[in-house]
């Protein structure tokens, strides 16, 4: 599991330094996120090694959850006095990641 934690934290330090220095508007754990991707599509032998530990992690997924919560709850006053944007944007995201998750499915059972 440390091999993992550690590959984990490398690329999303990775994504943190290029956002940061490049002033892309992109969070850097997103671009690290893509950069393993890219990683793990090149060398399959390290998808192979992290498997076993990141379905590990997944198991225990909804503590990612909670500091959401806990900053829901700080902020409460301000959720409360914009609702109805906080309200559409979750609609709207919603609505495009099922449309693009159908679109791709639809794309990938042909």
């Amino acid at each position: 599991m440390i091999y993992t934690f550690a590959t984990l934290l490398v690329f999303q330090t990775l994504g943190e330094s290029l956002a940061f220095a490049l002033s892309l508007p992109v969070p850097g754990p997103v671009i690290g996120m893509l950069l393993l991707f890219c990683y793990l599509l090149l060398r399959p032998a390290v998808a192979e090694r992290l498997a076993p530990s990141t379905l590990e992690f997944l198991k225990h997924l909804s503590l990612l959850f909670i500091p959401a919560g806990v900053g829901i709850m700080v902020h409460a006053q301000r959720v409360a006095s914009e609702w109805l944007p906080l309200a559409a944007a979750l609609l709207i995201s919603a609505t495009v990641s099922l449309v693009v998750t159908a679109l791709v499915l639809k794309a990938l059972q042909k």
